[in-house]
């Protein structure tokens, strides 16, 4: 069996081929991914996040962008589109095209069975080396269960999981009380 090579791209590269593209795609390690529809859990699950989270943050220094903001991670090797992305201040970018955030001061991503190992893995690692990044949060849609990893003022990052429907997550870095219920709100779980 013969494998052939995927050729690797460069950031710029990259750019230029999602600002022309009529989908989505995410830069991982110099390779192109394409990005796939979500299911309906998915979208309810993020759009549940958004929500609570503009509910609190409207009308102060920080905004809510959803799924269609391109964040850089690293510029050099890592673009996504995070499900949710709140920014506080002014928007960064990474050039003048003024279309990649490069400030998130928290982003969510709802985990889909395809992309799970990544997203706990290699893309959460990535996320946590962003400078302005305080949390990340990474819901499950199988079970009610939301990883949160949070900064701390040393630089480290501690992990916690909140499995409680009842309960509510303490985004503090944006003075934020996320209700479980309220994200997990219409979510059919197997």
């Amino acid at each position: 069996m013969s494998t052939q090579s995927v050729p690797l791209v460069t950031p710029e590269e990259y750019l230029a081929y999602d600002r022309a593209s009529e989908v989505k795609n995410e830069y991982v390690f110099g390779e192109i991914v394409s990005m796939a529809g979500a299911s309906p859990w998915h979208s309810l699950l993020a759009a549940n996040a958004l929500g609570v989270f503009y509910k609190q943050l409207s009308g102060g220094k920080c905004r809510v962008f959803d799924s269609s903001l391109r964040v850089c991670l690293d510029q050099h090797s890592s673009y996504a589109y995070p499900d949710v992305t709140v920014v506080c201040g002014a928007l960064e970018y990474v050039d003048e095209k003024k279309d990649t955030a490069a400030n998130p001061k928290v982003i969510v991503e709802v985990l889909s069975p395809t992309t799970r190992n990544y997203d706990l893995g290699d893309k959460a690692r990535m996320y946590s080396r962003i400078p302005s990044l305080t949390d990340l949060l990474l819901i499950a849609q199988d079970r009610v269960s939301i990883e949160h990893w949070r900064r701390l003022p040393n630089g480290h990052w501690e992990i916690g999981a909140v499995e409680d429907r009842q309960a509510s997550i303490q985004i503090e870095s944006v003075a934020c009380a996320l209700s479980v219920a309220e994200i997990y709100a219409g979510v059919e779980l197997p």
